[in-house]
């Protein structure tokens, strides 16, 4: 049924969401003067995090993101693996020759940061990232259809954790699975828009993927 995989990073990959609010407030309360709510900074998601900072911290910008990127790099031990399961997979699906794509809203630079951490810098071809100015994952994914030289859109699934997700995944025109397995992913929220599939366990999700690819 599946030819191609696309896969989101953060909650989907790794569990990297509790990193990225950390990095933030480390890198924007000194600037900002002033604390941080968990959902004051999230509020901000979908941007990359170049977004984050020119909404929390617009009079700093360049000391923001190098202060950004200098926090996620120091603290990803509280990141320091992805999902149990989820490397094995990306794995075997490599060693069955399925493309594998990332669309994440992530900047570039903390993007490469996480797959080196997770030593998975050559399994995802091509790799794209957020933007400073709003959510682009639907682009991202078009993008990659493009460079695959997709013709059946029905053929490739997105794997994401979050709403923008879903929403992204429509507008591109292809089908996506809802995945809850992270501790920040709303469940409830994520059925309510009604995915094509909703995975709770990486090890359903692999069962899924290879009794639907034979």
């Amino acid at each position: 049924m599946f030819k191609g995989f696309i896969f989101d990073l953060d909650g989907t990959i790794a569990n990297t969401l509790p990193l990225c609010i950390e990095a933030f407030r480390r890198s924007i309360e000194p600037l900002a003067q002033r604390q941080l709510s968990d959902a004051e900074i999230i509020a901000t998601f979908g941007p990359s995090e170049e977004g984050t900072i020119m909404a929390l911290a617009p009079d700093h910008y360049d000391q923001g993101i190098g202060s950004y990127l200098k926090y996620y790099e120091q603290l990803h031990s509280m990141c320091p693996s992805p999902f149990p399961g989820m490397t094995e997979l990306l794995q075997q699906l490599r060693q069955q020759n399925f493309p594998l794509a990332m669309v994440t809203g992530k900047g570039r630079y903390s993007t490469e940061i996480s797959l080196n951490v997770f030593d998975l810098v050559n399994v995802f071809d091509p790799i794209e990232t957020g933007a400073p100015h709003g959510p682009r994952k639907a682009e991202g994914i078009q993008a990659v259809l493009k460079e695959w030289q997709v013709v059946d859109k029905s053929s490739i699934l997105y794997l994401g954790d979050s709403p923008g997700d879903i929403t992204a995944a429509r507008v591109a025109g292809i089908p996506v699975a809802a995945v809850t397995w992270a501790t920040t992913t709303n469940k409830d929220e994520l059925k309510a828009m009604k995915p094509d599939f909703i995975f709770d366990a990486i090890a359903g999700l692999k069962t899924f993927i290879f009794q639907q690819t034979g």
